[in-house]
């Protein structure tokens, strides 16, 4: 199939938007020629829309300056892109970028996200403080200020989807449905993980305060006071002079203020220290993208994305530039400068398209059906300037001209750079190539290339070192349900933490956390149930002795639950065969634990028999093995089952609620005579062609419900001793007649297949009879 058709093909349904009128009938004469405007029309709607369709292939092959040329000439079109739509193109640039850098995938994704290499408690996203933890849906935490700032979009260990801070509206007024359990932490207002707050504020109460502080300046700059988050950072930064946090928002304070340079020289500083933090490539890249410099301001989101692919705001910002050089606008052969490009910091180098977006592969190496497809865009040069005018606050050149100068410095290197040829493009980020030390007042200064770097200025980012003994007490880590240590600690949206066994028995009976009473549907209906991992690592550094034992208490109880013949879970509901389908619609409390307990012990099997008014149960049954469980949302369960051995009641017992039973299991007795092997088999012949015959000669309806519900009836065995049961299909036969469960239990419990065969002989006798009246 030739790559048109595919795109023709996979478009069909938006090409509805402008439909090809089918014929030129009188209507479309009434008005001259707005039947053929109507026809051109759809002609270059199904053009556009081939070209956004080869553009997102070749992204999605690597294929970077094809993938531009044919978005270019979509746009030219008058394709209705949004900057959200070009995703598959950033991530082409991203992996040219990375390819071009030497920056492997591997390497990437590890910068930074080593959780122990920034301190105990200490934030995935950020590295700092963790500060006001909330947990997510995976089980890893991150300080509120990430979350809330939607700085990633997926958790960096493993990049699971995180929740949105807020419900946002796209472009076309509709709000975006997120997954359920997101939704519910969302609506939540990321309530803080009690339990970790709790031993924050224990172990570490100054750095808490600190974070704290920090978490002001943040509200401050959101708030847009620029000045009081100015004066606070400076204040702070004399007290702590090494917290790059505090840097980081004097950065952004800098930035609001328009004073660039300040800023930048901040955030080198930062860099410095920890050259692979992802959002302070960001941050700078947004200071220089408001200092009118987008060439360099791309390049350093594109280095963000580099280290953090699922860094979101970043990939916004990559989206938005391209979509602004790629406008018609733009793509003219000669752009007019506005009339500020004139101002002496706007003017920044264009960005050359062709020596920037070389593909990886040559054209040689594409296939003919690519290489016809490619040539089909116009060859015109995608070209134009970055040069976005900044408003007059931006930049005031007359006041600060020394400041405009420093930031040329510092931010004026090439988008990127080229070496020899087919070699690698060789990194040459200024911010790298500029060290920084600390002045006395708090600012940054920098100095000489090789100098060693000052001893006053140390990474305050880790969150906590080692706790003091006498502050560890394993009461913090006491569930409140079962009053034990943590076993497999899982944390709700309202931020309690469980053990997950206890959560789970709890929401058995209502779904509802267990101390606040918060709504926990949408959490029980994921059913994730993640282990929350700090507090499984600490849990693991300071209790071993105590979780060792806990541990063992928790293998004991499974051992206990996994015996087949002690202590059996009992579920007295119906009669149950061997080799027979059981369906099961499981909505008591004590069932659903008895189903979950069986699952996690890996026997997945249970015993079923019937009620007895007496004992509380039968004397006989059948084990069912667990195939498959389907969980609706409300907790209540649809479990198939199977038919498995039989078995005879020894002592009855009763474990939360359900019963139990000690079991010895039944088996048929084998028959060893030849004379009565043959007997047995002219009995069973006989028996098994009785039995197909009152099968066919059912009623239609009755006959098809028989097999809707039970299968078809299984075949004739050769071997009648195969198996300790016996013939499958006298057990398939018992689950179908309609008779008394007091005679089908006589027939279960039997041992010898004679009688068996005997019994149900009679029965079919009977019901014959009833057929042909």
């Amino acid at each position: 199939m030739s790559f048109p058709a595919v795109a023709r093909s996979s478009l069909r349904g938006s090409r509805e938007m402008a439909p090809r009128p089918r014929s030129r009938g009188r209507f479309w004469e009434v008005d001259g020629g707005s039947g053929d405007r109507l026809e051109r029309a759809a002609a270059e709607s199904e053009r556009w829309e081939l070209l956004l369709r080869r553009g997102e292939l070749l992204a999605l092959g690597g294929h970077l300056k094809g993938a531009l040329e044919a978005y270019a000439a979509a746009l030219r079109r008058g394709a209705p892109v949004r900057p959200e739509c070009l995703g598959t193109l950033v991530d082409c640039l991203v992996l040219n970028y990375r390819l071009r850098h030497g920056l492997g995938w591997s390497a990437a994704r590890a910068a930074g996200a080593d959780p122990g290499a920034s301190g105990l408690l200490s934030c995935l996203g950020c590295r700092g403080f963790l500060s006001e933890p909330v947990t997510v849906p995976c089980g890893h935490s991150y300080c509120r200020r990430c979350l809330r700032r939607e700085l990633r979009a997926r958790c960096r260990l493993c990049r699971d989807r995180l929740p949105p801070a807020a419900a946002a509206t796209d472009a076309e007024g509709t709000t975006p449905r997120p997954p359920p359990l997101a939704a519910a932490i969302a609506a939540s207002g990321f309530r803080t993980s009690v339990v970790l707050n709790h031993l924050a504020e224990k172990w570490f109460p100054g750095q808490l305060e600190r974070a704290r502080a920090a978490g002001r300046l943040g509200e401050l700059l959101h708030e847009g006071r620029y000045r009081e988050a100015l004066a606070a950072a400076c204040e702070a930064l004399r007290a702590e002079p090494g917290n790059l946090t505090l840097k980081i928002y004097r950065a952004e304070s800098y930035a609001g203020l328009q004073e660039f340079k300040a800023a930048i020289e901040d955030l080198n500083a930062v860099l410095f220290q920890l050259p692979n933090w992802p959002e302070v490539y960001f941050r700078k890249g947004k200071v220089l993208h408001d200092a009118g410099f987008l060439g360099d301001a791309l390049q350093l989101f594109l280095q963000c994305l580099a280290l953090d692919e699922d860094f979101a705001p970043a990939k916004l910002e990559v989206e938005k530039i391209l979509f602004d050089l790629l406008s018609p606008e733009n793509l003219k052969e000669g752009l007019k400068d506005s009339s500020w490009s004139s101002l002496p910091c706007t003017k920044n180098k264009p960005l050359g398209f062709p020596s920037v977006m070389e593909e990886a592969h040559s054209a040689s190496e594409r296939s003919p059906e690519q290489n016809e497809e490619i040539a089909e865009v116009p060859s015109e040069p995608v070209r134009g300037s970055l040069n976005r005018a900044r408003s007059a606050q931006a930049i005031n050149s007359a006041e600060r001209p020394s400041r405009e100068d420093g930031l040329k410095r510092v931010s004026s290197e090439p988008f990127l750079s080229v070496q020899a040829k087919g070699a690698l493009l060789k990194r040459k980020l200024s911010l790298l190539e500029q060290d920084v030390i600390v002045d006395e007042d708090g600012r940054n200064k920098l100095k000489k290339q090789g100098e060693p770097p000052s001893e006053v200025c140390t990474i305050s980012l880790a969150g906590g070192g080692d706790v003091p003994g006498e502050l560890v007490d394993a009461s913090d880590f006491e569930c409140s349900l079962c009053m034990r240590l943590f076993f497999e600690p899982v944390t709700t949206p309202c931020g309690h933490s469980f053990c997950k066994s206890c959560l789970e028995r709890c929401l058995d009976h209502a779904p509802y956390c267990p101390l606040c009473k918060e709504s926990l549907k949408e959490y029980l209906a994921d059913r994730r149930y993640c282990v929350t991992q700090l507090l499984e690592e600490l849990i693991v550094k300071y209790l071993p002795d105590e979780l060792s034992e806990r541990k063992k208490v928790y293998d004991e109880e499974t051992a206990e639950l996994s015996h087949l013949t002690k202590n059996v879970p009992i579920f007295v509901c119906t009669m149950a065969y061997p080799t027979v389908p059981c369906p099961l619609h499981v909505f008591e409390p004590r069932y659903r634990l008895m189903i979950r307990r069986s699952i996690q012990t890996g026997t997945k099997q249970f015993g079923m028999c019937v009620s007895d008014t007496q004992n509380s149960f039968a004397d006989y049954g059948c084990m069912l093995q667990i195939r498959n469980v389907h969980f609706l949302p409300d907790g209540r369960s649809v479990v198939d089952t199977v038919g498995g051995k039989r078995f005879r009641v020894l002592k009855r017992g009763m474990k939360d609620g359900y019963c139990t039973a000690d079991i010895e299991y039944l088996e048929d007795v084998k028959v060893e005579n030849e004379d009565e092997i043959e007997n047995l088999r002219q009995l069973h012949d006989l028996v098994y062609s009785q039995a197909c015959s009152w099968f066919q000669n059912l009623r239609d309806r009755f006959r098809s419900q028989i097999l809707q519900h039970f299968g078809s009836m299984p075949r004739r065995e050769e071997n009648l001793q195969a198996t300790p049961n016996g013939p499958a299909w006298c057990w398939w036969l018992l689950a179908v007649l309609p008779v008394d469960p007091r005679y089908q239990l006589s027939v279960l419990s039997m041992k010898s297949l004679k009688e068996r065969l005997t019994k149900i002989q009679h029965i079919l006798t009977y019901f014959s009879r009833d057929q042909s009246k």
